[in-house]
Formats: structure tokens, sequence, C-alpha cells
């Protein structure tokens, strides 16, 4: 009699340095830390890497600079949203960063993935799994004066095709880039995440 061979699922999980398994299919609050979120960030490259410079122009670096831009077009923002702005690209510590033109290819799927990874960030941080839709809109237009100063000063894009994709900077100061260091990039962020979050209850 033949053996009835048992269907063995794909790992949906992964380990991260600070020892937790991260379901990527059901993720829980319960196994996000935010050291784990730093260092991944600071190791993803903007661009897939195609950037000038001595270093990649990190994730990390990414959501520090949308923070920043969030708050130059809304001052006197409410603390909790800024955070929401450094979290913004956070699913991609353990899912990378697909570049725009393969977000597009890959479709739906991916993005119901990354926003369940992003609910369960929100969450585990004290804010709401979805973000208000002005909140949300924000951090968009954000997102896309960070992309259009990455996209001239490093990624080798022209101003006018710049223009065309992200649209106009408008509202804030000019911004001037310079890639840091991994370590460096790590560091800062874990800073600004805790000037963000003033308590020390991250740690569970």
């Amino acid at each position: 009699m033949a053996r009835v061979q048992k269907a063995v699922q794909p790992r949906a999980w992964q380990r991260m340095l600070s020892g937790r398994r991260l379901d990527l299919l059901d993720p829980s609050p319960f196994d996000i830390e935010i050291e784990d979120i730093a260092h991944g960030l600071a190791r993803v490259a903007r661009w897939n890497g195609q950037t000038y410079g001595d270093h990649a122009f990190s994730v990390a670096q990414h959501c520090m600079l949308v923070e920043d831009i969030v708050a130059q077009l809304k001052p006197g923002i409410a603390q909790r949203w800024r955070l929401a702005a450094l979290l913004h690209d956070a699913p991609e510590y353990v899912v990378g960063d697909l570049i725009s033109p393969f977000k597009a290819a890959v479709g739906l799927d991916y993005k119901s993935l990354e926003n369940k990874l992003l609910a369960a960030i929100h969450v585990r941080f004290g804010l709401p799994a979805h973000l208000p839709n002005d909140t949300t809109q924000l951090i968009k237009r954000a997102d896309r004066t960070s992309a259009f100063f990455e996209a001239t000063q490093l990624a080798g894009f022209a101003p006018e095709e710049a223009l065309e994709l992200f649209g106009s900077p408008r509202g804030v100061s000019p911004i001037e880039l310079t890639p840091l260091a991994t370590a460096t990039a790590q560091k800062r962020y874990l800073e600004r995440f805790k000037a963000l979050l003033p308590t020390a209850s991250h740690r569970r």
C-alpha cells in the first residue's frame, strides 16, 4: 500500500535578530520590534541601489526624510502622525523595497501582504491599524516629494522626468541628500523613533 505524503506548507515566517518569528501571512504585533525594523530598513536600498554615492540611500533614511517633509507640509501636526510617517515603509524590513514598476507587475496580492504588515506595525506602536484618510494622503504627498529629491539628486533622473512622475515638491524647503552609512542610518532611525514615542514602552 502506497504511503500518503503529507503536504508540507511553505514556511511563511522569518526569524529576526531579536529572536522573534514574524508570520508574514498573519503578522502579530507581539512579534514586531523597532530594533528589527531599524536594522532591516537601514540595509534595504531605495531605487534597487541604483544611486550615486559611497553608500546606498536606505529605506531608513527615506522614512526619516518623509517624516521631516510631513512636518514641513503641516506644521504642528500631532506627534503620532509623524511617527506614522516614520513607519510608513516599515514593512520593507521583511519584504524589501520593490520598485514601483515591479509592484505594478506583481499586482494586488503584494499590496495586501504589505498592508497587513503595516497594520500590525501600527498596532504594535499604539497607532490605529488604518490611519485617517487625510493623514494617509499627507504621507503619500510627502513620499512623492521625497521621491522627487531622491530621483533628481541620487538616481539620475532629469528634473522634467521627475516632475512628470512625482509632481512638484511644493511647500518644502530645498533638501540636499547625502546617503548615510548603514550603521549611521540605523542609529538615527532608532533615535528618531524614540523621540516620537517618548515612553520606553516600545520593548515588551
